[in-house]
C-alpha cells in the first residue's frame, strides 16, 4: 500500500489533476486536429467546474484549472482575450464549489449550462468592446452576439459533455477506490 506524505499530493489530488490534465490534452487535439469535434467543443469550463467541486483547497481550484490552460495556451498561441478567458474560468471554478458535496446529475447540468452562458456573454462582450470589429453600439454588441451563437453551441454541448464525463468519471472511481473519497484534495 502507497502512504503519502503530508508534503505531497493526496490520492485523491494525483486523480483530480490526473482527468484535468486528460482534458487539456483533448483541448490540444481539438486545436491541432481541424474536425475531430466541432469547433469550440472544449472542456476549457467543465475543467474549472470540475475543479472548483473537487479541490478542497480553493487554491487549488483556481490554480490547477488556470495552470492548465496556460500550458495548453503557450501551445496553442496567446491572444488580447487571455485576461477575459481566464477571469471567466476563475469565476466557474468558484461556481464549482457550490457543488461540493451536493454533486448529482441535474446540478451539475444546471451549473455547467450556466458556465457556458456566462462563458459566452462575458467574452462576447470583450470582442464587442475591444476588437473594433463592431461599431460600439447596441446594434453592434447585438451583431457580436449573434455572430458568436455557432461558438456557444460548440461551447454549450461541450460543457455539458466533458462536465458528465469528469463528474461521472470520478464519481465512479470513487465509488471504486474509497481512498479517492475519503483523502482531501
Amino acid at each position: 500500500m502507497l502512504h503519502f506524505p503530508q508534503n505531497h499530493l493526496s490520492p485523491r489530488s494525483g486523480v483530480l489533476i490526473g482527468m484535468i490534465a486528460f482534458a487539456v490534452a483533448v483541448r490540444l487535439l481539438i486545436h491541432f486536429v481541424p474536425g475531430v469535434l466541432p469547433y469550440n467543443f472544449t472542456p476549457v469550463e467543465a475543467i474549472a467546474l470540475f475543479g472548483g467541486a473537487y479541490f478542497t483547497d480553493r487554491r487549488l481550484a483556481l490554480l490547477v484549472p488556470i495552470a492548465a490552460m496556460l500550458l495548453a495556451d503557450l501551445v496553442i498561441g496567446l491572444h488580447a482575450l487571455i485576461p477575459v478567458v481566464y477571469g471567466c474560468i476563475a469565476l466557474t471554478a468558484l461556481l464549482g464549489g457550490a457543488l461540493r458535496g451536493r454533486v448529482a446529475a441535474p446540478r451539475v447540468a444546471g451549473y455547467a449550462g450556466v458556465s457556458a452562458v456566462l462563458f459566452y456573454l462575458v467574452t462576447n462582450f470583450f470582442v464587442w468592446l475591444t476588437s473594433g470589429m463592431y461599431p460600439p453600439t447596441a446594434a453592434g454588441l447585438a451583431a457580436c452576439y449573434v455572430a458568436g451563437i455557432p461558438f456557444f453551441g460548440g461551447t454549450l454541448a461541450g460543457t455539458l459533455l466533458w462536465s458528465a464525463l469528469l463528474f461521472g468519471g470520478f464519481e465512479w472511481l470513487q465509488r471504486r477506490w474509497t481512498v479517492l473519497e475519503a483523502a482531501a484534495a
